[in-house]
């Protein structure tokens, strides 16, 4: 059994009286310890694409397979248990809580996940997962005080702080300079193959597209070709 099948996928959007498709008809498999990117012009669906994956939309018809389930049949309330126990998010800013130092960052990931460890418990898993990114220095810095790098950083380790089995990334590196990107993509990729993370990322930078294993690309709302 597949962990991540997306079938027949589609997604139209009211635009005044005329309805436009924005997705028509996606098929994909997704592969444990795969990082899959999927590329495309602005507008061809990608970014809808992820979201409605990741379970943040509805798709208007189709179904997504995750772990045996169709979350398209789910109710709400099952889908965001699915999101906060199974998925984790990595997006372009790393949309820190401002008035929380790092390590308390992904305390509260733990706590909103939850984790049935205790405390101490929680702790000691902190500073490994911060170790991990190379950010147990900066445990109780606050977001003011982090380069960009550094908060993607943070944003990553939060992301994964509670194990989960999916992890999205909508250009992750995009705000970031080309030597801070590919310390990003890099992470990214020791982290998937490592904690057996199964990654599916938006990105329209070229050259970060060599530490993916699959490629997708897409245009006007259909997967043009997969490498």
């Amino acid at each position: 059994m597949d962990l991540f099948k997306i079938d027949n996928l589609t997604k139209n959007f009211q635009n005044g009286e005329v309805e436009e498709q924005v997705l028509r008809g996606i098929d994909l498999t997704l592969k444990q310890g795969e990082v899959t990117a999927l590329v495309g012009a602005s507008g061809s669906g990608k970014s809808t694409l992820l979201t409605i994956a990741a379970g943040l939309q509805p798709a208007t018809d189709g179904e997504i397979i995750f772990n045996g389930q169709n979350l398209a049949s789910l109710k709400q309330d099952q889908v965001r248990k699915i999101r906060a126990e199974q998925f984790g998010f990595i997006f372009q800013a790393s949309h820190l809580v401002p008035f929380l130092s790092v390590e308390e960052q992904l305390m509260l990931m733990l706590d909103v996940s939850g984790s049935k460890m205790k405390k101490q418990e929680k702790k000691l898993e902190v500073k490994r997962m911060l170790k991990l990114v190379g950010m147990d220095h900066r445990k109780d810095a606050y977001p003011s005080s982090l380069s960009g790098g550094e908060k993607q950083r943070v944003a990553i380790a939060r992301a994964i702080i509670h194990k989960p089995t999916m992890l999205f990334a909508d250009e992750p590196t995009a705000s970031l300079d080309s030597k801070r990107s590919i310390e990003v993509m890099k992470l990214i990729q020791d982290l998937t193959k490592s904690l057996h993370i199964t990654t599916l990322l938006v990105t329209h930078e070229e050259e970060m597209l060599q530490y993916t294993d699959r490629v997708i690309t897409m245009k006007d709302g259909l997967i043009q070709k997969s490498a």
